[in-house]
Parts: C-alpha cells; structure tokens; sequence
C-alpha cells in the first residue's frame, strides 16, 4: 500500500465540493459496517439505532471499545448521502435509509 493507498475521499452533503482525506482502513470498516445494517426502505433507523447495531460489526483493532466510531458514523452517513447512497427520511427524530 502507498502513502497515497491508505486514504480516501470523504464527501459531506452538507457541503458540497468540501474533501477530507481519512484512513481508508477506517473508512471502509464503518461504510460496511453502515450498509450491513441500514434498511433499504424509509423510514429506515435513527443514527442511535444505527450506531447501536454496527458496533459488533466493527473491527476492535481499528475501533478499540467503539472509541471514535461515532464521529467515524457521522462522516461516513454525510458521504453516503453526498454520494446518493443513503438518504434522509423526513422525520423526527431522523431516519436513514439506503438507496
């Protein structure tokens, strides 16, 4: 793996054309992790019902004890929604689901 290898874009709907380079290893665990357990139709879950349902999923040699995973959640939800992924359902609390 290169110095180039080990990251990866990571979009945010809430700002488009914003980049940020994160650890691909990282990233790539939560977004598994995300689309293993999101619904594909609305309304989907609330992010606590999603984080509470992909912490087994993550790996504890990158996420020892879940530390950070809920940052990692975050960013990885606001990319999949930059990349259409997953969407919003207009709800309240909100709900996410994969499109």
């Amino acid at each position: 793996m290169t110095k180039n290898d080990d990251r990866v874009e990571m979009l945010n709907v809430n700002s488009p054309g914003h980049v940020v380079r994160v650890e691909r290893a990282k990233y790539e665990a939560m977004r598994a992790a995300m689309l293993a357990v999101v619904p594909t139709e609305a309304p989907g879950l609330t992010a606590a019902e999603i984080k509470e349902r992909l912490l087994p999923l993550l790996p504890d040699a990158l996420f020892p004890g879940g530390a950070k995973a809920g940052w990692w959640q975050k960013g990885v939800q606001l990319d999949l929604e930059a990349r259409g992924q997953m969407a919003r359902a207009d709800t309240r609390p909100l709900r996410f689901y994969r499109r």
